[in-house]
């Protein structure tokens, strides 16, 4: 099969959050079953030069959008195994940011722009995909453009689509107005069945209603957003495509995520040298000036600054968590208010916080080899990578049970000895105080139970493995179904035919002597048409007379 990734962003190219992981990994283990694999994704001026150095030039082309006659250029270069294209418009990728506010500035324009560009590249591309997988709200749009402006030609008409939603709070949303300057799809596409959305446009909407199958990246959250609480207004549609719509937990680059050949920890480890990893710890407490000190639990939170990741819990509880000595690393960028929140906490307690408002991958590496607890108390996650890394470097996670994390995470029992973390169920301050206080109690005065949970941790799977192959036979089955349905459901139908066929072949040869004997009573053609509506119902003794051939022929057997 030939599958074409069409998303916003893609390590090792371009990040912003687990969606460049995601789409940056999953091809690769797509492409080990035999499937042809292949990545789009913008030009940003993000992507660093060492690879813009290795593109190389397609083609160019114009497209319109509205009264706009844009530029299109098309680049590729194959890294790991995989081609990747990348579409090239200095207008709107040429910026200092990769994306921003999806309800202001030009947002809407930039990926309406990137959707119809996937589309009208296709042709010109020596890969026209069986499947084209479309990925969060910025590429809502071509789900719909390709049902509406492009099944129609040859070359499209066979094309499926998957549409995966990340997150759904982040949908696309701007003024229908704007957008249909873009697109030119007509007044139908902007009723509350389309893409309607309280009055705006939605792009997320698009994919939903007009993508073949719906994916969400855990079983967990597919089920949590038909629910009014976690649906984000989008509930009921949801539920409206329950019979297309699945959860396909998501899985991590085990070679990149993997302490025991990691280049940017202090000290390599794996689960049988298990005792080094604790050398990575006190590296980062000399790194960022907090206190060295091997038994001082260690916690950390690499997360986006906002309150769906649960930071409001947190802030509730801060000093109490500090109060039980476990030393707390934060990583991440966002809202001021946990800027702040955190910036004091380091001002306050110097030596046991560490606060880093930026994105870096080396230092995150570094945290979760460092760690010894990881703290995920997210409102929803709809799978979370996190969490995962942190089980693969035998750091612990304390998560709420939601979304994939509740996939994803275990409780540990102390009657059965089974689980891999701490989990918490309500969205709870002291709940989660409570479970915090528990997981540092078990490192401080159980320590080999705790070591023994970690060492389990690192042993679990948390690959693309049995995952990609969910997503192998969700394309199998759109691709392939056609001749099976073709297969069965003639067969019934043939079986059906077969009995009324002789009905149909006797037909004339009944017409030409019913007219015969008709013709004196009908006392002329016209009459023929009335009388036989008239007089024929009740000696035909039902409706089927209502069928004027039939009729006539029911007469003649009787006659006969």
């Amino acid at each position: 099969m030939k599958i074409l990734f069409a998303s916003a962003e893609c390590v090792p190219f371009v990040k912003t959050g687990g969606l460049a992981d995601v789409v940056g990994a999953l091809p690769k283990e797509i492409r080990k079953a035999g499937n042809d694999v292949r990545v789009i994704l913008p030009l940003y001026k993000a992507i660093d030069k060492k690879w813009r150095d290795q593109m190389e030039q397609l083609f160019y082309f114009y497209i319109n959008l509205g009264w706009r006659h844009q530029y299109v250029g098309v680049k590729s270069l194959v890294f790991e195994g995989t081609t990747y294209y990348f579409v090239d418009n200095e207008q709107y990728f040429g910026r200092d940011y990769i994306y921003g506010d999806n309800t202001g500035g030009d947002e809407g324009e930039r990926f309406a722009f990137f959707s119809r560009a996937v589309l009208e590249a296709l042709p010109k591309l020596d890969f026209v995909p069986d499947v084209l997988h479309c990925h969060d709200w910025q590429t809502g749009l071509i789900p719909i453009l390709l049902k509406a402006q492009f099944k129609h030609l040859e070359l499209y008409k066979n094309i499926k689509t998957v549409y995966t939603i990340h997150n759904l709070q982040y949908q696309g949303i701007f003024p229908i107005s704007i957008i249909e300057e873009l697109v030119s799809l007509g007044g139908w596409a902007y009723t509350s069945e389309n893409l309607e959305f309280f009055g705006m446009c939605s792009f997320m909407k698009g994919g939903i209603v007009f993508a073949d199958e719906v994916t969400t990246v855990s079983p967990t959250y597919s089920r949590e957003i038909q629910e009014q609480y976690y649906g984000e207004k989008l509930d009921g549609l949801l539920r409206s495509r329950v019979d297309h719509l699945s959860g396909i937990l998501n899985g991590i680059d085990t070679v990149i995520y993997d302490p025991a050949n990691d280049p940017m920890v202090a000290v390599k480890y794996n689960a049988d040298n298990f005792s080094s990893k604790v050398e990575n710890k006190t590296a980062l407490q000399a790194e960022l000036g907090l206190r060295v000190d091997p038994n001082a639990p260690m916690i950390g939170i690499i997360t986006r600054l906002a309150d769906q990741k649960g930071l409001d819990l947190v802030e509730c509880v801060l000093e109490e968590i500090l109060a039980t000595g476990a030393q707390l690393v934060v990583l991440g960028m966002g809202e001021s208010k946990y800027v702040d929140l955190f910036s004091w906490a380091q001002w306050k307690f110097a030596g046991q916080v560490s606060a880093n408002f930026q994105m870096n991958n080396e230092l995150a590496h570094k945290i979760y080899a460092a760690s010894d607890l990881f703290l995920m108390p997210s409102r929803f996650e709809p799978c979370g990578l996190s969490q995962l890394i942190s089980l693969r470097y035998g750091t612990l996670p304390i998560a709420r049970e939601t979304g994939g994390l509740r996939d994803t995470v275990l409780s540990y029992n102390q009657y059965t000895g089974e689980g891999n973390g701490f989990t918490f169920l309500n969205y709870n301050a002291h709940d989660m105080l409570h479970v915090v206080e528990r997981a540092v109690d078990m490192y401080k005065n159980d320590r080999d139970t705790f070591n023994g949970l970690a060492i389990r941790a690192m042993r679990g799977l948390y690959g693309w493995d049995q995952s990609a192959m969910k997503y192998v036979d969700l394309y199998t089955g759109l691709v392939a179904p056609a001749p099976m349905m073709v297969e069965s459901a003639p067969v019934v139908e043939e079986a059906s035919v077969a009995e009324a066929a002789p009905v149909v072949e006797e037909k004339p040869a009944a017409k030409k002597p019913a007219r015969k004997k008709a013709a004196p009573k009908a006392e002329g053609e016209a009459p023929a048409k009335k009388a036989p509506a008239k007089k024929a119902a009740p000696k035909a003794e039902g409706e089927a007379p209502v069928k004027k051939p039939r009729a006539p022929r029911k007469k003649k057997e009787t006659e006969a």
